[in-house]
């Protein structure tokens, strides 16, 4: 029997968010072993192994990222926990997102926590970061706000 520390669903989420701003390897410690998610233009996937197979994806572009969890609303609901904020960061182009600032950055994960353990979270997002992919830009001419 290991003495894993029970914490609350929102504490799981802000963990999620703390430990993966630093890279940290005991970010995975927080999932279920079979957990599942979703992640945009990736699609579902299922377990750690998946997982990193995403986000490898997605950092061969992106050089740094950090979530903004002073701006950041978590909302629990049973075993839910609905995350709304902002990141900012780096795309190793150089170019630089700030969410609220920029295109890019906003953010809204919606977790399924239970025993401490997300079971499930799925990330919604725009992966286009700085607007790179123009030519399929829908709102061609008009003034955005941010």
């Amino acid at each position: 029997m290991t003495n894993r520390t029970v914490l609350a669903p929102i504490d799981v989420a802000k963990a999620y968010f703390d430990r993966d701003d630093r890279g940290a390897p005991e970010l995975f410690e927080l999932f279920a072993e079979d957990f599942t998610f979703y992640f945009p233009k990736f699609g579902l996937g299922k377990g750690v192994r998946e997982f990193v197979a995403c986000m490898s994806g997605l950092l061969d572009r992106v050089e740094s990222i950090k979530h903004d969890l002073g701006r950041t609303s978590f909302i629990a609901a049973g075993d839910k926990v609905i995350v709304e904020g902002i990141s900012s960061g780096w795309m190793k182009t150089g170019k630089e997102w700030r969410g609220g600032a920029t295109p890019g950055g906003r953010f809204c994960n919606v977790f399924e926590i239970r025993d401490s353990l997300i079971q499930r979270v799925h990330i919604y997002l725009d992966p286009d970061y700085v607007s790179e992919d123009v030519e399929r830009f829908l709102w061609k001419g008009r003034e955005s706000r941010w």
